[in-house]
Formats: C-alpha cells, structure tokens, sequence
C-alpha cells in the first residue's frame, strides 16, 4: 500500500447506496450519508497526523571533530508532512472517504518526504554538500500501522452508517 492514499470506496454495498440515494432524490440524506463517513474517517485522519507529528527520527552520533549547527531551514519537516495529510469524502459517483497525503500542499523539495519516512530511512545530503551524506531512521511503515489499527472501527462504522441510510430510504 502506497503512502499518501488510503481508500473506502468502490465497495459494491456503498454504490448502491450512492445510486438508491440519487433516486430518492435526496440531498438531505446525501448530506447526512457525507456527512456520517466523514465522521467516521476523521479519527483516522487526526491520528495520521499525530502520528507523524511525534514520529521519532534518530541519527548516527557525530563523529569527533565533526561541526554541527542549526538547520539552515526553519519550517518543521513533520508539522509540514502532518498538515499535508488530507481528507475528503464522497457520496456521488466514487463513494467512500479518502485520506491522502496532498503532495501539492509540501514545498518542492518534501514532495516525496512521507514515502522516505514510511520506508523508515531518510539519506540525504549534510546542508546541501553532495560530497557528505547522513542516514536517519524512524519507525518505518507508519503509515500502513496507523491504518490498520483503524479499520475495524471504520468498517463498522461505515457498516452502520450504510443500514442507517438503506433504513431511512426504504
């Protein structure tokens, strides 16, 4: 499974939903359906971001005589990967929700940040110099870890929401 797109959507339960709700022809119960999945996928979605906030990324010790000093950057690198953590729902043609990290919400140079940090190692340059480089780790597949701790509670809920609504329509 890739970073940056988790999907319940397609099931063939929710299509039929979706097609029994455009005959009734009603917005208030296609706004309530929206509205309940999106409630149900929201603990998913502060919880990725959480999780990337306090992902513990660690590094090799300095060695002796070697100089340090402070990011010649100032933005936070997983606060910018946490608020690129993206949600949304539907209830129209593909419905389901969707949570996804939204690469074009990271500045050019993160774009494939979330991907290295899931893989649970990050090379990369020292301040730009091509000549030295510094691996640090983290906990890999967070990603996949985060998700699968929430969905069973998802798939019930969104079982639920889907006997509620074919309740209210028949």
């Amino acid at each position: 499974m890739a970073v940056g797109n988790i999907q319940i959507t397609g099931t063939g339960q929710l299509l039929d939903l979706s097609r029994s709700l455009r005959a009734a022809g009603g917005p208030r119960l296609q706004q309530n359906f929206s509205r309940r999945i999106r409630r149900a996928a929201e603990p998913l979605h502060r919880d990725m971001q959480q999780t990337i906030r306090n992902l513990p990324i660690s590094s090799q010790g300095r060695k002796a005589g070697s100089r340090g000093g402070p990011s010649p950057t100032t933005r936070p690198l997983r606060a910018t990967i946490a608020g690129a953590v993206k949600i949304s729902v539907r209830a129209s043609s593909n419905p389901g929700a969707r949570i996804w990290v939204d690469r074009s919400a990271l500045p050019s140079d993160l774009r494939g940040m979330a991907a290295a940090l899931n893989e649970g190692r990050i090379r990369h340059p020292v301040f730009g110099n091509r000549r030295r480089w510094v691996q640090q780790n983290t906990t890999p597949l967070w990603w996949e870890n985060t998700v699968r701790a929430h969905t069973p509670r998802m798939q019930a809920e969104v079982a639920r929401v889907l006997d509620d609504v074919r309740r209210s329509i028949t």
